[in-house]
């Protein structure tokens, strides 16, 4: 009975209490507090204040790809570099073909006069000369002021004779018309530079371009049938230099060939 006292008057005390009991604590506050808090809170804040620095963190990669960007514009320089200098040696290598221009073709002829040519060179004892087989026979003719050209007529005794003509760049050092026999085109080989790739040596379908720089090629050696017309023709000077007139019977096993040749210059 004492306990069930006790426990209605407990009761009956609870009752009786109101917020107003509690200072500092009024009813309006415990009403508005709540929903403004939850309105206000600072934990709502600090989500907004997290939510934009979320967002600034992922701005940040959309901003790392221009800072990439800027950072690789020094490869992108260093790679223009390399155009440049890739250019530049373009236009070095241009400056050097320039140097050495393919040269125009000479000028060309042939004359049914073959029995005059020979009575008419015979007699002179440099003119009429014998290219042995498997041999090659090369006039040096060095250019000269006095002259703009270099002529050339040639004729040989009952079989062909491979021709043709380069110019070398070199300046002059002597002015004398030289002539130098080498026993094959091997031994040309050694004094110019290798035979350039895809290029063949068979005077019937035109000699081998030479490869050495300061030598360019005027007419490629071809077999002329010189035992039947004379063979003639006419080059103008490219500049200071020395021709080489080729006479190539390095493809004949058995036969010598008697030549019948002269070269001059012109005005």
């Amino acid at each position: 009975m004492e306990r069930l006292d006790t426990a209605s008057e407990l009761q009956s005390r609870l009752s009786s209490l109101s917020l107003s009991s509690f200072p500092g604590i009024t009813s309006e506050q415990c009403d508005n507090t709540p929903l403004d808090r939850l309105q206000s809170t600072d934990l709502s804040q600090s989500f907004t204040q997290s939510k934009a620095s979320m967002d600034g963190s992922r701005e940040d990669p959309g901003q790392r790809p221009e800072d990439n960007k800027e950072a690789s514009a020094d490869p992108a320089l260093g790679e223009g570099g390399e155009e440049n200098n890739s250019a530049g040696s373009c236009q070095l290598s241009a400056e050097v073909k320039a140097q050495v221009q393919p040269l125009p073709p000479p000028t060309t002829w042939t004359s049914a006069e073959l029995k005059e040519l020979k009575a008419r060179l015979r007699p002179e004892k440099d003119s009429v000369v014998t290219v042995y087989r498997g041999d090659i026979m090369t006039v040096n003719v060095p250019t000269v002021p006095e002259a703009k050209r270099v002529c050339w007529e040639f004729a040989t005794d009952g079989y062909d004779i491979g021709f043709g003509i380069y110019f070398d760049w070199t300046p002059v050092t002597n002015r004398a018309i030289t002539v130098h026999i080498s026993e094959s085109s091997d031994d040309e080989d050694e004094e110019e530079e290798p035979e350039a790739p895809g290029s063949n040596g068979d005077v019937e379908k035109g000699s081998k371009a030479q490869a050495k720089s300061n030598l360019a090629e005027i007419l490629p050696v071809y077999r002329q049938d010189s035992h039947l017309s004379v063979h003639g023709g006419s080059h103008d000077f490219p500049g200071e230099g020395t021709y080489l007139l080729k006479f190539d019977n390095s493809y004949s096993l058995w036969r010598n060939k008697t030549l019948y040749y002269r070269v001059y210059y012109s005005a």
